[in-house]
């Protein structure tokens, strides 16, 4: 499976809130972090807990893909997210980076 296609998986499933599926495409020892900040999560379990307490809190959350751009290991999706609960959607680029076929680190802008 190419970067790409992982990178769409996961985002097809994150949309999809099936946390199994989204977190399948992620390394055990995942690493979060804003874009030149400090790191928000560490690890596939605390991944996992995260985006549960999303999904739970914001059921009709949606990414809508803007742009995607592959270079090396990296995907770069620029994205549009609206949480479905009325407050203002806004926009992030979700910054990709791979290990073989699994995310090992996401950094986001915002």
């Amino acid at each position: 499976m190419s970067l790409e296609a992982v990178a769409q998986a996961q985002l097809d499933a994150y949309n999809a809130q099936d946390l199994d599926a989204h977190c399948a495409h992620f390394a055990d020892d995942v690493v979060v972090a804003g874009l030149n900040g400090d790191v928000a999560r560490t690890g596939i379990d605390a991944y996992r807990a995260f985006y549960a307490k999303t999904f739970a809190e914001f059921p009709k959350n949606k990414a809508t893909l803007l742009n995607r751009i592959v270079v090396g290991s990296n995907v770069i999706d620029h994205e549009h997210v609206d949480r479905g609960n009325g407050d203002a959607p806004f926009q992030v680029a979700a910054i990709y980076t791979f290990k073989g076929d699994k995310i090992a680190r996401v950094d986001f802008a915002r």
